[in-house]
């Protein structure tokens, strides 16, 4: 998702956003660990989403 639309969305919509990425983080380890992930490249896209989405709930206090 692009940043621009992350900054649209309130906090609540983020905040659940970022429950369904952590989700989806761990989904994906778990994947990786057993050797059934075929497209790695996706943990590290997961990651930097939840990056972006912790850095705007940092800045909208």
């Amino acid at each position: 998702m692009d940043i621009k639309d992350l900054r649209q969305k309130t906090p609540d919509q983020l905040k659940a956003q970022l429950l369904d990425l952590r989700k989806e983080q761990f989904s994906m380890r778990m994947q990786k660990a057993t050797g059934q992930l075929t497209q790695t490249h996706q943990i590290r896209k997961v990651r930097r989403e939840i990056a972006q989405i912790k850095q705007l709930l940092g800045t909208q206090k």
